[in-house]
């Protein structure tokens, strides 16, 4: 529901010199708080690497082969895998880490106030230890994570745009104790009254079945450990809604990556380079995740569409909607 009473009117110009401000605060202070430097990225990777996030495993990549070999590539859907491997590749240290932009194309994501068909986000991935394969260890990431966004937030107000408060208490809950809360709404229903009583909202153990016989949400089975991820949720209230920011978790080692292929059905894929890497103890322990580029600044500049912060393709409905509320797109 858009509240437009809650809308500050931004022209385009002003607009994105906030976006620009954003991305530039941000990222320095997660790079601090998680002790992470920049590295570039692939954009396709080829279809046999095992590299592709397969997301929750019904997306359809976008697919094409290359003139010099006829090679055949898909266009990331994001880089949860390859971060690792590069972490490895380029010998990092404990505690240590990376993040890169990540541009991605998932043509089956909806097209709506919140989603686009194109992706923009920062992957990053850091180097753990066994011992730190922890509930408690994910939390303290997670605090991290919103400081940065908070302290992103005390800067914007500084240069003039006071619109928007973020709140930097977490309250942290699981998939099944969300459920025994509102056992009677959706998961969605379920993710937008908590995050509306909490503001600030991070919904763990995201991918395995509850007692209701469904995941909360669909999580491929080998990237994330499901009993050490989640999603980071912020309450917007120009859209009075809950705003996905983050999805990240602690990564399958051997353990859980052989028990969630299981429960998947996927054993073809323990052949493939990546996961035989992490069967071999090849890869290192790790945390990782993606944060919207567009969907922070939609949330701190108060957007009421990610059309606002990002230029991308909208539909014909869209785009009327859009107008009729004068809200105006790039």
């Amino acid at each position: 529901m858009f509240k437009k009473e809650k809308y500050i009117k931004l022209d385009v110009i002003q607009k994105q010199k906030y976006i620009k401000f954003i991305k530039d605060k941000f990222e320095s202070a997660l790079a601090k708080e998680l002790g992470l430097i920049r590295v570039s990225a692939p954009v396709v990777v080829t279809k046999d690497s095992g590299l592709q996030d397969d997301l929750s495993g019904v997306e359809r990549r976008v697919a094409f082969d290359i003139a010099k070999d006829g090679k055949e590539l898909e266009i990331v859907q994001s880089l949860a895998k390859w971060k690792r491997f590069a972490l490895a590749k380029y010998h990092f240290p404990l505690g240590q880490g990376l993040y890169t932009d990540m541009s991605a194309i998932r043509r089956d994501d909806k097209v709506d106030q919140t989603h686009s068909i194109y992706v923009d986000q920062w992957d990053w991935e850091r180097v753990i230890s066994k011992e730190d394969r922890t509930i408690d260890y994910l939390k303290q990431t997670v605090k991290k994570i919103v400081k940065a966004i908070c302290k992103t937030s005390k800067l914007l107000k500084s240069k003039g745009f006071t619109g928007v408060d973020i709140s930097e208490k977490v309250f942290f809950i699981t998939s099944q104790e969300l459920l025994d809360m509102y056992p009677d709404l959706t998961d969605k229903q379920r993710e937008y009254q908590i995050t509306k009583k909490y503001k600030t909202v991070f919904i763990m153990q995201i991918g395995d079945k509850l007692s209701d016989g469904k995941p909360h949400d669909l999580r491929a089975p080998d990237y994330d450990d499901w009993s050490l991820d989640g999603d980071l949720l912020f309450y917007h209230e120009v859209l009075d809604q809950a705003l996905e920011i983050s999805s990240m978790g602690i990564r399958v080692d051997k353990d859980s990556l052989l028990k969630q292929i299981a429960i998947s059905g996927k054993e073809e894929r323990l052949k493939l380079p990546y996961h035989k890497a992490i069967l071999e103890g090849k890869l290192p322990l790790t945390i990782g995740g993606g944060i919207g580029q567009s969907r922070l600044c939609m949330l701190l500049l108060g957007r009421a569409h990610i059309g606002e912060v990002q230029a991308s393709y909208w539909d014909s409905e869209s785009l009327l909607k859009c107008q009729k509320e004068d809200i105006e797109l790039l």
